[in-house]
């Protein structure tokens, strides 16, 4: 009897996941623990080992496609065994959007087709938690999830459709048309890049953000990285030292570690270090947990270890959640100054900027060369006062313009 191979849920909230590249191909043989096929979710991509031994004889959903958590993905069993069809509900890749479902609104009818029968009414907790949250009535959707299931997607869908509702406006969803040329692609936005553009839209809607550059004299910043990495068996990066900084920094100036929670604001009480990796599919915020208890080797190990294992889809769910502070460097790639949308709930995020030469001129009218680097935090007004960024921005100035004081 061939077995069938599910999609696994990676997260407590995963609720489905879209197919990667496969690493093995029908009539190819597998073992227990081979890697079989690269999984994405709203976070990351991972590879799936194999749970079973003998040979891939059938690819129920190629790449591309979305499949909710144990949906078959395809079926291992012996050589010319056959196989029926995938019992799971999937989404092919070009398939059309759902139409949100109907939701109970003021002068609106409910269709008696979509009500519940009564009984218990199947819903995900963490669909659940956000009907709570946004107000939403869950007894009168009907769930797009296996078996009728309701999911986070369709309370999202009804809040919408309710806020349109109450201004007489219909809530069916629309797509704008762009006129197609010769020789244009169309990628369905799917995975990493579809959360991605989800996250920082609505950051950037939501928050009402605000940037401060800071300028950063990093000659002897330099220098002792130098001096370090010459005595040293390990090899520092500059932001090796900034990660080190911003953690330093935020022990003085705790207020910076907030987050809005609708109507509360949460003191965090730990320095949690997210550090964005890009990756072809996206981006991906490992985070480094506690860094403030650490040493410079320390968090420079980790740093390293978290962005290898990031690029090679082998980060677990629990290593890029639970950021209180995220820093993004684009300093690699010769930016001079830029805007980084806030890694929501943090209320800031330090954005790293290229080192360059620059001229100065000491009191006796002598014409020197230093190294310059600037700074780019963005923070949240709502949660953070000018005065207060403005303080912390200048705590971490100090720190790389003293190295000395980091490693005390």
């Amino acid at each position: 009897m061939a077995f069938e191979v599910k999609m696994p849920q990676l997260g407590l909230t995963m609720e489905e996941g879209t197919v990667g590249n496969w690493l093995k191909k029908e009539g190819d043989n597998v073992k227990v623990g081979e890697a079989l096929v690269e999984i994405e979710t709203d976070k990351l991509t991972t590879q799936v080992e194999s749970e079973f031994e003998g040979v891939l004889l059938k690819i129920v959903a190629p790449q591309g496609t979305e499949v909710p958590v144990q949906g078959v993905i395809a079926f291992i069993g012996k050589a010319g065994e056959s196989v029926g069809d995938t019992p799971a509900k999937i989404s092919a890749p070009n398939a059309q959007p759902d139409i949100p479902a109907p939701i109970a609104v003021p002068g609106v009818q409910i269709p008696a087709s979509v009500k519940p029968a009564g009984g218990r009414i199947k819903i995900s907790p963490f669909a659940k938690k956000t009907a709570a949250k946004l107000g939403v009535d869950y007894s009168v959707i009907s769930g797009s999830g296996p078996g009728g299931r309701i999911v986070q997607k369709d309370i999202l869908a009804a809040a919408k459709t309710s806020a349109s509702a109450t201004t007489q406006v219909s809530a069916l969803p629309s797509s704008s048309v762009l006129e197609l040329m010769d020789g244009d692609e169309i990628v369905r936005l799917a995975g990493m890049r579809k959360t991605v553009a989800h996250r920082m839209f609505k950051s950037s809607s939501e928050t009402p953000a605000v940037t401060t550059n800071s300028k950063v004299d990093v000659t002897e910043l330099l220098e002792l990285r130098q001096k370090l990495n010459t005595e040293m068996e390990r090899k520092f990066s500059i932001n090796d030292f900034i990660l080190k900084a911003a953690a330093k920094a935020l022990q003085k100036h705790r207020n910076i570690l907030v987050s809005w929670d609708g109507d509360r604001i949460i003191k965090r009480a730990h320095i949690n270090l997210g550090v964005a990796v890009a990756l072809d599919a996206g981006l991906i915020v490992p985070v480094i947990r506690d860094a403030d208890k650490m040493g410079l080797e320390m968090i420079s190990g980790t740093a390293k270890n978290l962005a290898e294992r990031a690029r090679s889809g082998q980060l677990s769910p629990g290593e890029y959640q639970g950021s209180t502070f995220t820093i993004s460097n684009m300093g690699m790639f010769d930016i001079e100054t830029f805007t980084p949308i806030i890694n929501q709930p943090d209320a800031a995020i330090l954005g790293v900027c290229a080192v360059q030469d620059e001229l100065d001129m000491d009191e006796s009218g002598k014409v020197f060369r230093k190294k310059v680097m600037r700074i780019s935090l963005t923070w949240d007004h709502r949660l953070i006062d000018g005065s207060d960024a403005a303080k912390f921005q200048q705590s971490i100035k100090r720190l790389l313009e003293n190295p000395m004081t980091i490693l005390i």
